[in-house]
């Protein structure tokens, strides 16, 4: 059996998100081998408590031949242009560039557990997510994921749960919670070792993927980088 067609608060349902959104077709593609050297959906500059400035992340992508690239800060997308203007420049010059997606990890309440959503490909700068991207977490309503989700989807993002199994409470259980409001899916391929060198965690992302499979949901990948390595931790 299919998702349940969730509706968002201007009426599109969770499956038509995911038959329409072009990042969509693009995450059914996610697998364990698919970071870091394809894709990276999670990464952080010193926009937020990274320690690389765009340009030189954007370099790095580069160099690594990256073809699907989102930069997550917290509570910001001030890294969005700079990356975006490195890689335009080295399109006009007829390099292989990057496809760049709008990102942002935003801080909420899921299960009264405080968790990180990931929005990504949302129209860059829609008034909708204004409130979460003033570089902290907002308190009462906007802090819950219901009123994050609301956000996201109505600057016509998806939302992804950020590394499952890193909360207080197990990955099944904010998985369900997460299924049950209409998150899009989660970040299936992540690196709970923190390891030099990004590699997916065995056995934890094999479960954490075949639960999103199950559900139908959508699944991300990326190094959470904060250090000087876009391949790293």
């Amino acid at each position: 059996m299919g998702p349940i067609p969730l509706l968002t608060d201007h009426g599109q349902s969770r499956t038509e998100r995911h038959l329409h959104h072009p990042l969509a077709a693009i995450l059914r593609e996610v697998g364990p081998g698919s970071c870091p050297g394809r894709f990276n959906f999670h990464c952080h500059t010193i926009c937020s408590d990274g320690s690389l400035r765009p340009e030189e992340l954007a370099h790095q992508a580069l160099a690594m031949g990256l073809e699907q690239i989102a930069i997550t800060d917290h509570h910001s997308n001030q890294a969005y242009a700079a990356a975006q203007t490195v890689f335009e420049g080295r399109h006009r010059a007829g390099e292989p560039t990057p496809n760049l997606w709008s990102g942002v990890e935003i801080s909420c309440l899921l299960k009264g557990c405080l968790v990180h959503v990931l929005a990504l490909g949302f129209t860059y700068g829609h008034p909708s997510l204004d409130p979460y991207l003033q570089g902290a977490a907002l308190v009462g309503r906007g802090l819950r994921a219901e009123a994050v989700l609301e956000a996201i989807w109505a600057a016509g993002g998806l939302a992804l749960l950020a590394h499952p199994a890193r909360y207080r409470l197990p990955f099944q259980v904010l998985i369900e919670a997460a299924d049950q409001l209409g998150f899009d899916g989660a970040e299936a391929w992540y690196d709970y070792q923190m390891q030099s060198r990004w590699q997916p965690t065995s056995p934890i992302c094999e479960a954490i993927a075949k639960d999103l499979n199950n559900r139908g949901l959508l699944m991300s990948c990326g190094t959470d980088t904060h250090g000087l390595a876009l391949d790293g931790r």
